[in-house]
């Protein structure tokens, strides 16, 4: 008898395929500047033959990586892109039926995740003036949940939660036997960072990717880092030779290059808070303190806005709805001053 798992079968999925090179792409979070050319250049000048014929071999970065965090390969877990590692953490640590717990709006995939895997999330809605209080996490942490999903910076919203915060969270799914996924896909655009709890606790696991601030979107990159036990049970679900070669020689390469982790992260600043003193200066409304993305509120219609700056302006964005007392509004990603400067300048000509 043919079979189909009815949860694929009634799973709503999105593929963008539309082409987006050539334009100044502020609609996915990544970076719109990318890596130096020369960068670029001298790296690939290190690829020959045998790098390419051969399966990739992952200690050599593994340990490069866990040196960087101050730990040892049994704490992580390569994996393509943060992603594959959030899969395979909700398949290891839910079972069909279970119950996720996560903040909305957040990282779709989350609850795509859930659905694929039959599992229930259950959503904690942020408050009309986008706050997310920790109180309405905790009660929906119920003894029959199994996994808490905490997101900082969480996108798309941007809020942080204090280090109180954190640990209280963290208590309570201890004391009911919660495993908890915190995702820093976007961690080095903030100060915080809990990263020692997952490294230090047992069913905490941290998740983290280099295709935002390490511009390697395109080559698929990412890991879980948690409890040795932990790691070898998400490592279990991952298929031979998951992680892509290049992508491990570039984020060598970046994370072994002195000062430049840091000089990106100044030239995303800068861009970030010349966006932000701007926007206040045209007295637009917008939320979002951390990431690299923010919230407007346009003038005008913002579809028709996000049309034009795609037409008349080579420039890409989105539109999210429902975004508390602010209603539908523009998502914009941050990045160098450069690109900020030409993405304000067709929004004040052409929002009005």
């Amino acid at each position: 008898m043919y079979y189909l798992d009815s949860n694929i079968e009634n799973l709503n999925r999105i593929f963008d395929q539309h082409k987006r090179q050539g334009y100044l792409r502020l609609d996915l979070n990544e970076n719109p500047g990318g890596l130096p050319e020369e960068f670029i250049r001298e790296t690939l000048a290190e690829v020959d033959q045998e790098f390419v014929s051969q399966y990739p071999e992952t200690l050599e970065f593994t340990t490069v990586l866990a040196d960087y965090l101050g730990t040892d390969i049994t704490h992580l877990c390569l994996t393509n892109g943060s992603a594959e590692a959030i899969r395979y953490i909700i398949q290891a640590y839910t079972a069909p039926g279970g119950k996720i717990v996560g903040v909305v709006p957040t990282y779709a995939m989350f609850e795509v995740y859930s659905k694929m895997y039959g599992r229930n999330f259950i959503p904690v809605e942020y408050t009309e003036d986008l706050q997310m209080p920790i109180e309405n996490i905790l009660a929906k942490m119920t003894d029959d949940v199994q996994l808490l999903i905490l997101v900082v910076p969480n996108n798309p919203v941007g809020n942080l939660y204090t280090d109180e915060e954190v640990e209280t969270l963290l208590a309570e799914a201890k004391k009911k036997e919660i495993t908890v996924l915190i995702d820093e896909a976007y961690h080095y655009f903030c100060p915080k960072t809990y990263i020692k709890y997952a490294l230090e606790n047992e069913h905490v696991f941290v998740t983290r990717t280099f295709s935002k601030l390490f511009s390697l979107a395109g080559a698929r990159l990412g890991y879980a880092a948690g409890w040795p036990q932990g790691i070898e049970m998400v490592q279990k679900l991952c298929t031979p030779h998951n992680v892509n070669a290049f992508a491990m020689k570039f984020a060598q390469k970046i994370i072994t290059t002195d000062g430049m982790i840091e000089g990106m992260i100044k030239l995303q600043k800068e861009g970030r808070e010349y966006l932000v003193n701007s926007l206040d200066e045209h007295g637009y409304a917008h939320h979002g303190n951390e990431g690299n993305f923010i919230f407007i509120k346009p003038k005008t219609d913002p579809a028709t806005l996000v049309d034009r700056m795609k037409e008349e302006k080579g420039i890409l964005i989105k539109t999210y709805s429902g975004i508390g007392s602010l209603g539908t509004v523009l998502r914009v990603s941050t990045g160098e001053k450069q690109y900020m400067e030409r993405f304000t300048e067709a929004l004040y000509e052409l929002d009005k």
